[in-house]
C-alpha cells in the first residue's frame, strides 16, 4: 500500500501588534515579540520530527516563523512565492471596524467577499486559487509518499484546504487557523484526511 503524502501546514507566528485586526495581504511586516515565542514553541515541537521537504512563503513573517526550526537542520526551504498571502486590494491596511464603516461589509465574511470577487482591487477566490493551486500539485507532485511542510498563511492554508478537500473557499470560514498553528493533511491517490487541524504548540503543550 502506498504511504500517503503527508503535509504538514504552518501558519506564521504573530505579527507587529499595529498589524492586529488589520487585512494585512500584501504587507511584509514582521513578527511581534509574542509571534517570536510562539516561532520557538512551533520549532521546539516540530524540532524532533523529520521532514523530506519545507517549502515556504516568502514575506518576512514567514521567514521569521521557520528561523528556529530551520536552526541545525541541513534542509533548505524552497520558497514559492506562489504561497504569499492573498492580497486584500482597497482593504489592505485597513482594520475590521474601518472595513464595516467604509465598505459596510463584514470583517467576518471575508472569505466569502474575496469568492464573489467583491473587494475592490483585491485578488478573487478565482485568482488567489490560480496562483496556490500549482504550488500544491508541485508538492504533491514531487513528494509522494513523503513529510513535507508547507508555511505560510491564514488565507493561503485555507485556500490549500479548499483544494485538497474540494470544498468552497468560503466554506474554510468553518477551519480557524490561528498564529503559529500546525495542520496535518495526509493525502493519497483515493482521499485526503485532516489528520491534525490548528494545533498550536505554544498554547496546547504544557
Amino acid at each position: 500500500m502506498t504511504e500517503p503524502t503527508r503535509l504538514f501546514l504552518l501558519r506564521h507566528a504573530e505579527v507587529e501588534t499595529r498589524y492586529h485586526r488589520i487585512f494585512g495581504g500584501r504587507i511584509d511586516m514582521d513578527l511581534s515579540a509574542r509571534g517570536l515565542e510562539q516561532a520557538g514553541a512551533l520549532a521546539k515541537y516540530l524540532r524532533p520530527k523529520s521532514f523530506d521537504a519545507i517549502y515556504a512563503s516568502p514575506m518576512k513573517r514567514v521567514q521569521q516563523t521557520l528561523a528556529p526550526l530551520l536552526a541545525g537542520r541541513a534542509t533548505v526551504p524552497a520558497i514559492l512565492p506562489g504561497l504569499r498571502e492573498v492580497d486584500f486590494g482597497d482593504w489592505t491596511g485597513l482594520s475590521w471596524e474601518q472595513v464595516r464603516e467604509k465598505f459596510n461589509r463584514s470583517a467576518y465574511d471575508w472569505l466569502n467577499q474575496l469568492e464573489l470577487d467583491a473587494i475592490p482591487n483585491a485578488e478573487s477566490g478565482k485568482t488567489f486559487r490560480a496562483r496556490v493551486e500549482p504550488c500544491v500539485q508541485q508538492i504533491l507532485r514531487d513528494h509522494p509518499g513523503q513529510r513535507v511542510v508547507v508555511a505560510c498563511h491564514g488565507g493561503t492554508i485555507r485556500m490549500i484546504l479548499s483544494i485538497l478537500l474540494a470544498l468552497p473557499f468560503s466554506q474554510m470560514a468553518l477551519f480557524e487557523i490561528e498564529y503559529a498553528s500546525l495542520s496535518q493533511i495526509h493525502c493519497s491517490a483515493n482521499k485526503t484526511e485532516i489528520q491534525l487541524l490548528n494545533f498550536t504548540p505554544w498554547r496546547d503543550v504544557p
